[in-house]
């Protein structure tokens, strides 16, 4: 599941991703084939951080299991 890390919140990408140009025709970020096609990934800290990524807005996004 993708959810949109803010300081102190976690947000469902259809809030922020709507307002997107990169988003899909749902309103959902770009996610294909286990990678965010709308951002770059973030290096991880530590192995137990979940896959996190840029996006294209400037939000990190972060791939929650």
């Amino acid at each position: 599941m993708l959810v949109i890390l803010m300081e102190n919140q976690i947000l469902a990408p259809g809030k922020v991703c709507q307002s997107c140009l990169l988003a899909d025709q749902s309103g959902q970020p770009r996610w294909s084939q286990g990678q965010l096609r709308c951002g770059q990934q973030v290096r991880k800290l530590t192995e137990q951080q979940p896959e996190q990524y840029e996006c294209m807005m400037g939000f990190l996004v972060a791939n929650i299991e």
